[in-house]
């Protein structure tokens, strides 16, 4: 190995507390201290005995030692650091190695992964089980916000019998489940022809669902479908995810999320309180057997689906509730089909009101 060319550097000999400023120079077997003045040798250190103490990443400057010896060397100058373990293998640590980026941007992008996963996972699961121990009166309010913000331009059916009638029937099917708290449902004039649920037992009707329905049953399903969204806690179980993940997102990339800025955004609300589609085949199973638990016809919601799907048969099912993804209608009619067997859900008196409801 060639002989380096002359480098300044700081000696401790490890008995003393003196700063010696000498000179190294690397030959083949070892590596020679000497004095920049005189070239008196102060040490001579055998290469096999060499060794860096740490490395850059831990020490801004590492020390070079000699094994079995408190004697230390530093080197503050980088390209004398360089030269250094350019020539001896057993000093390499003295300079940074070099960034794998690809692969440190492999490693992020895979820790992110599994930290969005991992969270969505406990998020997930918690919400499933944690949000029916929420406090009514929280979920009252939430759901009561979301409702003056999507119905501030709308006008809302007041025909007190008709609305006593579907806040009678609501309520009954929600004590059939065992569902604690009041239910409270609200007709707005006009289409589409849709309901849905929000949080805190609160239904909304369209008006068209109502006078468009071939008789009461279809009304009826309709109520005991959105019933089934209100005992499982879906539409608060959709808000607790959304704003979970949002969380989420904001904690990776920084605060910066623009996903959901306030609880009655709109819009991006909305999509929040959209149900996936195994909580519509767990409402659509659970309306049917509450009907059928009350001794009602419970044929009306798939009669009611088999209406949709001959007006809409290219998109029946995005027809068939408003915010929700919902599995094809084909399936669902399938699912719910039973005999038109049972009593009616209204009296005559009552569906003739709720037909007349916005009157």
């Amino acid at each position: 190995m060639a002989a380096a060319p002359t480098m300044t550097t700081r000696y401790y000999d490890g008995e003393t507390a003196e700063v010696h400023i000498v000179s190294v120079r690397l030959t083949t077997n070892e590596l020679v201290i000497y004095r920049p003045t005189g070239a008196e040798v102060v040490a001579r250190w055998p290469i096999g005995e060499v060794a860096v103490l740490g490395d850059t990443q831990h020490e801004v400057v590492p020390s070079i030692v000699r094994h079995g010896s408190d004697a230390r060397l530093i080197v503050e100058d980088p390209q004398v650091r360089s030269t250094l373990a350019s020539l001896a293998p057993a000093l390499q640590a003295l300079v940074p190695r070099p960034v794998a980026v690809g692969r440190r941007i492999a490693v992020f992008s895979s820790a992110i992964v599994a930290l969005v996963g991992v969270f969505w996972g406990i998020l997930d699961y918690g919400t499933e089980y944690a949000v029916p121990f929420l406090p009514n009166s929280w979920q009252e309010q939430l759901g009561e916000t979301v409702l003056d913000d999507l119905l501030a331009d709308k006008e809302e059916c007041e025909g007190e019998v008709g609305l006593a009638a579907i806040n009678r029937l609501a309520n009954d099917l929600a004590k059939e489940a065992g569902y604690p708290h009041p239910i409270t449902v609200h007709i707005v004039e006009g289409g589409p022809v849709n309901a849905f649920t929000l949080p805190g037992g609160i239904l909304v009707f369209y008006s068209d669902l109502i006078t468009q329905a071939k008789d009461s049953s279809q009304v009826a399903g309709v109520v005991a479908h959105e019933i089934g969204h209100v005992v499982h806690y879906h539409p608060t179980k959709g808000l607790v995810r959304a704003y979970g993940m949002d969380l989420l997102l904001k904690l990776v990339s920084g605060g910066y999320s623009e996903m959901m800025s306030t609880v009655g955004g709109g819009g991006s609300l909305l999509l929040a309180l959209r149900n996936g589609r195994s909580a519509e085949r767990e409402a659509d199973a659970t309306g049917v057997d509450l009907l059928e638990r009350r001794g009602l016809r419970a044929d009306g919601v798939s009669t009611f689906f088999q209406q949709l799907m001959e007006k809409e048969p290219k998109d029946a099912a995005a027809a068939a509730g408003i915010w929700s993804s919902h599995p094809p209608t084909a399936e669902r009619i399938e699912a719910t089909k039973r005999p038109a067997t049972g009593r009616p859900a209204f009296s005559n008196a009552e569906w003739q009101a709720l037909l007349n409801v916005c009157k």
